[in-house]
């Protein structure tokens, strides 16, 4: 007796509703307990999947956390961009951006260290690195859309002072010496580097 093949919607279908389900445990269970205490088990059982099943979709715990970590970046990416439209000033138009993704970075802090460092040294083959770069791309175009409001800033100038602002941001949100660090701490500590950059870049 021969059976039909399933259809390929509904394979999709399928596949998608497993991804989803292991990207929802994993983010439960990482915001419960910090990546580094969670095991790929306890993210496999609770998304009731086998732990084979993660593994198709993931090498590795760290890229799950790229995985889980990416839609909120892109999240807090779109919402300090349409912020910033109605901020005027040019400086804390870049600093509401730069809020937004710091907000997300400090929900849970080791998560959101780890993820840096994946984000850094992880496989650039690795899809869900590749998505996580081009979020620092975007956020890069996103800061230097608001530089590009001053006149007397080149487009070119721009996407260079945005790809500084962009380092900037990043390795202060990752500095070991800012663990202990506030939100309103840290931001501040940027702001008061972008400002000096652009005040030199005006100059």
């Amino acid at each position: 007796m021969r059976f039909a093949a399933e259809p390929v919607g509904r394979r999709e279908r399928n596949k998608q509703q497993k991804l989803d389900r292991i990207t929802a445990a994993a983010g439960e269970l990482f915001a419960e307990y910090g990546v580094d205490e969670v095991t790929t088990q306890q993210i496999a059982d609770r998304a009731d999947v086998g732990t084979g099943t993660v593994f198709l979709y993931v090498k590795t715990k760290g890229e799950l956390l790229l995985l889980v970590q990416n839609a909120h970046y892109t999240a807090s990416l779109d919402r300090g961009r349409r912020a910033a439209e109605h901020v005027p000033d040019v400086l804390e138009a870049v600093m509401t951006i730069i809020r937004s993704i710091v907000e997300c970075n400090r929900t849970q802090i080791d998560n959101g260290r780890t993820y840096l460092r994946e984000m850094v040294f992880g496989n650039p083959d690795e899809p869900h690195h590749r998505d996580a770069l081009a979020i620092v791309a975007q956020t890069e175009e996103a800061i230097a859309a608001v530089l590009r409001r001053d006149e007397g800033v080149t487009a070119a100038d721009a996407a260079t002072l945005a790809h500084i602002v962009s380092a900037v941001m990043f390795l202060t949100m990752a500095s070991t010496i800012n663990v202990a660090r506030t939100v309103d701490e840290i931001v501040t500590d940027i702001r008061g580097q972008v400002a000096v950059l652009l005040s030199r870049a005006r100059g």
